[in-house]
């Protein structure tokens, strides 16, 4: 399949491929920072990719060393001092959420060190795998500052007392201790690791995108409600899916025993 970059800019390089585009933080010299320049390319491109029904899985990867490292902490003081640091973590916020609702599956690739708002991404992503070398850290507890916000998916993706020890010490873990937690999918080798993402990336895409749109969507959204309301809301859901084109589709594929023809 023939891969073209689609568009870079100074900090993200967006790579399609088929039905995969890649995100690539590309700032290796600010450690992959979440600078305010950082993530507005990245909203940017997702923001895109949002109302491109060409693309169905996005790949986040970065260059260097370390995934990201959270915040750039130099920018963070200076915003402090102007009194617009608050901007920062607005911004920082639609951005995680983009992550979260984006019609799209979105795959972190992770080789090398996440810190803070770096393991606040890592964590919005729908899957994430990295090498076993990788480490993770909500560190800003050791430097004043408590990782409050990046503790809102943390504490989404793993138990309590798990996101609680990160929160509370700073210290990194391993990516093995990572897939203990539920942070990552699984932690390889890093030969390995590319053809993973590939693989899985590569299942996704093959699937209906209607269906996979409509079941990420839902998957999150029931996930905030109790009990039986989720119930009700993922029944509903479920009747609204059987009644697509693609379902009945597959169904029939199944039946005849061939490879579904997927809308999209």
């Amino acid at each position: 399949m023939t891969t073209a970059i689609h568009e870079t800019k100074d900090k993200v390089t967006r790579m399609d491929s088929g039905l995969i585009a890649t995100l690539i933080l590309d700032d290796a010299g600010s450690r992959n920072s979440l600078s305010r320049r950082m993530m507005m390319e990245l909203q940017a491109a997702l923001d895109n990719i949002a109302q491109n029904d060409k693309i169905h899985v996005v790949v986040i990867r970065a260059e260097g060393p370390v995934f990201s490292s959270g915040h750039n902490l130099k920018e963070v003081m200076a915003m402090a001092k102007d009194e617009t640091l608050d901007e920062l973590f607005t911004e920082c916020s639609r951005l995680m959420q983009t992550v979260v609702s984006l019609p799209q599956p979105v795959i972190a690739r992770v080789d090398g060190a996440v810190t803070a708002a770096g393991t606040q991404l890592v964590a919005s992503c729908d899957l994430a795998y990295a090498s076993t070398t990788s480490k993770f850290a909500t560190s800003g507890v050791n430097f004043g500052f408590f990782c409050t916000t990046p503790g809102v998916a943390l504490g989404r993706n793993v138990s309590l007392k798990q996101a609680m020890e990160m929160l509370l010490s700073g210290d990194f873990i391993s990516a093995p201790r990572a897939v203990e937690i539920g942070l990552l999918n699984a932690a390889l080798p890093i030969e390995a690791l590319d053809d993973q993402v590939e693989v899985m990336a590569g299942n996704i895409a093959g699937k209906s995108f209607d269906v996979i749109r409509m079941g990420k969507q839902a998957f999150y959204r029931q996930m905030q409600l109790p009990l039986d309301e989720a119930y009700k809301y993922a029944s509903g859901v479920m009747c609204e899916n059987m009644r697509l084109e693609d379902a009945r589709e597959g169904l029939t594929a199944f039946f005849e025993k061939r490879t579904p023809d997927w809308r999209k």
